[in-house]
């Protein structure tokens, strides 16, 4: 069966083994391969009936059951693994072939690994594939950067095999050059980071401002589910929010420890947040939070700490609180986007990506974690004015998150006074306050580093660099 299959995948762990059985249950032939042939004999033995499956049990073996131009996808560790998978494969591969990294790899490797491989001729894609285990099998957001040559080979294949949204669109679109496609993934899963904090502090506050029990909160979260809140995240939550611990009879959410783990992703968009000058405070605060969970005996030296002794709200007045939350959640959710598209806006600028964020916004419509039904207005916002300098520019999103303020501000209020931390809610607000803030106390900040490091200022009534001799007469010098 030397060079029938038209697409092989490595890396059978599950994300691995569900997208090859995508590929074969849309009509591929897909060559599969493992480090353990094990694994590559037992998905052929389960899964067989699904498709058609090559199974390889060398790197040769493999590369040969390949149709011409090879499309090989890597599905294994991001950093060092993959790199040496691609040593072990790309000298078995010849000018014209494609190698796909599907894992959640940095940009910087990315545009690192596509540059030393096109001097060798190959194509190498970053692809980024959202959706989770479920996403891979049944069909995933798939973000692929590359040539467009090899998105002209690839792009078929992705396009039958990718989640479709509510009007049928494949939700793929080829990203940009190099490292384009894992970045743009990087930026979704920092919002994943930012949105799944505020859901987490919504529900925090139904619980001990509201005084709602777990149960009433997921009855909640499936009402706002049907509304401009309708997502995956939301509809999780309400599930995870209705289930009861088998074992001790308690709602499940308060059996799991309160410490929420992190693989990475969230932490590098940040990172290169700062790099690139763009605020993500939102994305930012979510990260922390989660590590700030995770330092247990910090906490617990601070039990002792004082606190409000506020009480959980009536029924009239916690009813008209959640309806609070909503609009609290919905504003914060709009801002977490916001930066989120801004940090792909500048990325794109940085590396001269020329991304398309409408196209960006309706690829994250279906398959992905952060799929949304308000995803579809970002799209059209986009579509509308390619240069948008913020979703908070456009006339609907300015109107809606205008209408919430007001709920939003007392949310924070309530908060405060019950002792409920919202890093998240209060972030959103900081930065909408800053955005539409007529001067910020930037001023006084550039003013000390004048003073103390010399670090020069603008005024505002003439062009220019000045200096003020601080230690001297105090007059005051051009410095351009």
């Amino acid at each position: 069966m030397s060079g029938t299959a038209q697409i092989g995948v490595t890396g059978l762990a599950v994300m691995g083994r569900n997208l090859a059985r995508n590929f074969a249950r849309n009509g591929f032939t897909v060559a599969v391969h493992n480090r353990t042939a094990a694994k590559t004999r037992a998905l052929v033995e389960e899964f067989g009936s699904e498709g058609t499956f090559v199974p390889a049990e060398s790197a040769e073996e493999f590369v040969a059951a390949l149709e011409r131009p090879r499309r090989l996808v890597i599905m294994v560790k991001a950093g060092d693994p993959t790199d040496a998978v691609i040593q072990e494969f790309a000298p078995l591969l010849e000018e014209g072939d494609v190698i796909i990294d599907g894992g959640n790899a940095h940009f910087a490797d990315t545009r690192r690994r596509e540059k030393e491989l096109r001097e060798r001729g190959i194509h190498f894609v970053g692809t980024g594939i959202s959706g989770g285990e479920e996403g891979a099998l049944h069909g995933p957001s798939i973000m692929p950067g590359g040539s467009a040559e090899s998105y002209a080979s690839l792009g078929p294949m992705f396009e039958k095999i990718a989640a479709k949204a509510p009007d049928g669109t494949p939700c793929v679109t080829h990203v940009g050059p190099d490292g384009a496609g894992h970045f743009v993934k990087m930026v979704h899963n920092g919002i994943e980071y930012a949105d799944m904090q505020l859901i987490a502090e919504a529900y925090h506050l139904l619980r001990a401002v509201a005084g709602y029990s777990p149960a009433q909160i997921a009855e909640t979260f499936r009402t706002w589910n049907t509304g401009r809140l309708d997502s995956y995240l939301i509809e999780i939550t309400a599930e995870v929010l209705a289930h009861t611990d088998a074992a001790t009879a308690k709602p499940f959410v308060d059996v799991v420890a309160d410490q929420a783990e992190q693989k990475g992703t969230g932490r590098w968009t940040v990172q290169i947040a700062l790099d690139l000058g763009v605020p993500v405070s939102g994305i930012a605060e979510a990260v922390f939070a989660r590590s700030l969970s995770g330092h247990a005996p910090l906490r617990e030296a601070s039990r002792s700490l004082p606190g409000p002794a506020a009480r959980p709200l009536g029924e009239d007045d916690a009813g008209r609180f959640a309806d609070q939350v909503e609009q609290a959640l919905y504003a914060s959710k709009i801002v977490s986007y916001t930066q989120g598209f801004h940090q792909i806006q500048a990325g794109g600028d940085a590396y001269d990506w020329g991304i398309d964020l409408g196209s960006v916004a309706a690829i994250w419509r279906a398959g992905c974690i952060i799929r949304a039904a308000f995803l579809d207005r970002i799209r059209e916002a986009y579509d509308a004015q390619h240069d948008l300098p913020s979703l908070l520019s456009d006339k609907q999103f300015a109107e809606e998150i205008g209408a919430a303020q007001d709920d939003w501000r007392e949310v924070i209020s309530a908060a405060a006074r019950h002792g409920v931390p919202t890093p998240g809610f209060s972030a959103a607000l900081a930065y909408y306050d800053a955005l539409r803030a007529e001067r910020l106390p930037a001023a006084l900040t550039q003013a000390q580093r004048d003073f103390f490091g010399a670090h020069t200022y603008r005024r505002t009534d003439r062009e220019g660099s000045f200096h003020t001799l601080w230690g001297g007469d105090r007059s005051e010098v051009r410095t351009d």
